[in-house]
């Protein structure tokens, strides 16, 4: 936990000038906002994730709302979904002003349709119901989301995939590859190429994988002890028989 943590703080990619942006008094300089936009989708590109630069982002639009730009909030919220089931999500949403739609903008604000989509999204994997999920994010309804943004994220739904595995490595030593492929929205090879990368084990059958033993997955016993002595023992007689 400590090293995710410290990851979560201060991501290995972030460069020196992220860094001095996010960590120093220029955070809250709205004339820095440009750099963090190219930095969210440097992200979006390469894979990479932090969640404090954008956070910073979200805040700088706080304070200047003039800077308000509704495609880089919804980039932001589909990197956040990637972290479940932490609260990046949720923080982000905190920092989202209840605006009325923006008349600078050129094209209509996307926000106030998909904003509802994601948050729906979000329960659902913090809720690990990864099929539901899948089959929600599949739908007609959510084309729009989709073809002008999903699709711009690269590596996006394996990093829900990811989170779906966080989730079965916690809860599970076997699994059905039937019930893990509707997690993993995955069948048949694609699914067994998958299996095979993460170092699980895929039986004889191919019916059941194997899941190694990690510190969440092991059910151990634990006693607990408590020592009470006994003068401490007649104060809670005492009190009790006062009450």
């Amino acid at each position: 936990m400590a090293s995710t943590t410290s990851s979560w703080i201060k991501p290995s990619t972030r460069t020196d000038l992220i860094e001095n942006l996010v960590s120093g008094v220029d955070r809250y300089n709205p004339s820095n906002v440009g750099i963090l936009e190219d930095y969210l989708y440097h992200q979006i590109r390469s894979q990479e994730y932090d969640c404090l630069a954008n956070l910073a982002i979200l805040k700088l639009y706080q304070f200047n709302p003039e800077l308000y730009n509704p495609d880089v909030v919804v980039n932001i919220l589909i990197k956040a979904l990637t972290a479940s089931p932490f609260p990046d999500f949720n923080l982000c949403i905190s920092l989202l002003d209840e605006r009325t739609p923006s008349t600078n903008l050129d094209e209509p604000d996307p926000l106030p349709s998909l904003l509802p989509v994601l948050t729906s999204l979000h329960a659902l994997l913090q809720q690990c119901k990864f099929p539901m999920f899948w089959s929600t994010y599949h739908s007609d309804d959510l084309e729009t989301l989709r073809d002008n943004y999903t699709v711009e994220c690269v590596g996006f739904e394996d990093a829900i995939r990811e989170v779906a595995v966080r989730a079965v490595k916690a809860a599970f030593t076997k699994i059905g590859s039937e019930r893990l492929g509707s997690y993993l929205d995955l069948q048949g090879s694609e699914l067994e190429a998958y299996v095979s990368r993460l170092g699980w084990s895929l039986g004889s059958s191919k019916n059941v994988i194997s899941i190694p033993s990690n510190p969440d997955n092991q059910i151990e016993s634990t006693v607990v002890q408590e020592s009470i002595k006994l003068p401490q023992l007649v104060k809670v007689i005492s009190h009790a028989a006062q009450a």
